[in-house]
């Protein structure tokens, strides 16, 4: 499950990388991933301090931190 999540991770920071600052309900979209691991796998990017999260016109925003 750990590989996995890593795996998940990557997908979602090469996302991000290339398209820039989204809305989590539209990356999660771009991942094609399930629910709890989209989730889990933010948490490990949060956890190792690459993203940050942002409101934004009322809905959650991610983007890489810089």
């Amino acid at each position: 499950m750990i590989e996995s999540i890593g795996l998940a991770a990557g997908d979602i920071f090469e996302i991000l990388k290339r398209e820039g600052e989204m809305p989590l309900k539209k990356l999660q979209e771009k991942t094609q991933l399930p629910t709890k691991l989209f989730y889990m796998a933010l948490g490990w990017l949060s956890r190792e301090d690459k993203i940050i999260y942002r409101h934004k016109r009322n809905r959650l925003e991610v983007k890489i931190r810089e």
